[in-house]
């Protein structure tokens, strides 16, 4: 028999996901197979597998070891350079300025030191992260960036710091700012409310001005910063959080995120190469603003975290408007 102890970092969560995050290469029937016969027991008792997990619970296992190393897949943290910079950094949470080009998580077996590989590595040589300890949680990145967006990345360290984070994000209570520079000059503030819907196969999203079938309202905000050359500098904040929604929906009101190559004009996002070296789209994830007063994450209400401007959006943004702008 082995028992185990649940500690702080792996509370408040059900009992079966705990399980099969424990024994990660095995099937859900597995698990509740083993519920059934009583071969895995909570506090010397039967369990169904739906009771919240408390710090110091403990967990009995009536296996063999042979059984249990068959369905355990050995975690590594492997080595990675860091690429990030830290906006912010607690016990529980770490805020980071992830540059643009650098993935948020691996989208094929071939990705390596991807952002959180980055930040599991960093964690691990701090000794934040041991995975022999913490067999059953991973910290993991509560929001996340395109590739080519730079900016704010919010990652939990803990269980209750990821599932605080992504609640304050569901209900609101994590306010998140962008800056961007657009095609054409928008000199009074507004708001882009449309449907969205994402063709999965293609990694694109289209707008709807009206609802159907498959599309998903969307809300961003704005306010123009400067407007200049035929450009404009806009700060817009997201009130829904749709995948590409600052992309699609400049593309749709006819302002383009300027070095866009999904979304954007060729001519101008050839302009942004030869003036100012800039590849990728000028959107950047640039403030993010706390109001949950209540809870876990009370101690951060009204703070606000800022990353500032990539070098080469700060200069563009420099010769479009004329300097003074500053993030």
């Amino acid at each position: 028999m082995k028992e185990i102890k649940i500690t702080k970092n792996e509370e408040n969560q059900r009992l079966d996901k705990y399980l099969l995050k424990y024994f990660n290469k095995a099937p859900k029937s597995f698990v509740y197979k083993m519920l059934r016969k009583k071969r895995i027991k909570l506090n010397g008792g039967r369990a169904e597998g739906n009771e919240m997990l408390l710090e110091g619970d403990a967990l009995q296992m009536y296996l063999a070891e042979e059984t249990m190393a068959g369905f355990m897949e050995k975690k590594e943290v492997p080595a990675a350079q860091r690429h990030f910079g830290i906006v912010y950094e607690d016990d529980d949470l770490l805020v980071v300025h992830k540059p643009a080009g650098l993935l948020s998580h691996p989208q094929t077996a071939e990705d390596r030191e991807t952002l959180i590989d980055q930040i599991l590595y960093y964690l691990y040589e701090k000794g934040q992260y041991l995975p022999e300890a913490d067999s059953a949680f991973t910290p993991a990145l509560c929001n996340r960036l395109d590739r080519n967006t730079s900016g704010i990345v919010v990652a939990g360290k803990t269980l209750r710091a990821v599932q605080a984070v992504n609640e304050a994000i569901r209900r609101g209570r994590m306010e998140k700012y962008y800056v961007t520079l657009v095609a054409g000059e928008i000199k009074e503030s507004g708001s882009i409310d449309l449907y969205l819907s994402k063709d999965e196969e293609k990694n694109q999203v289209w707008t709807s001005r009206e609802e159907k079938a498959g599309y998903r309202r969307a809300l961003t905000k704005y306010r123009p910063l400067a407007c200049a050359k035929g450009f404009s500098l806009l700060e817009l904040q997201l009130i829904t959080g749709k995948t590409h929604q600052i992309r699609a929906h400049m593309q749709a009101v006819g302002h383009p995120v300027a070095g866009d190559r999904k979304y954007g004009d060729p001519l101008i996002n050839q302009r942004m190469r030869e003036d100012f070296g800039l590849s990728n789209q000028c959107l950047h994830a640039w403030k993010i603003r706390w109001k949950e007063k209540e809870g876990f994450l009370s101690y951060l209400y009204g703070k606000e975290m800022t990353a500032a401007l990539p070098k080469k959006l700060q200069t563009a943004c420099d010769e479009l408007f004329g300097g003074g702008l500053s993030f």
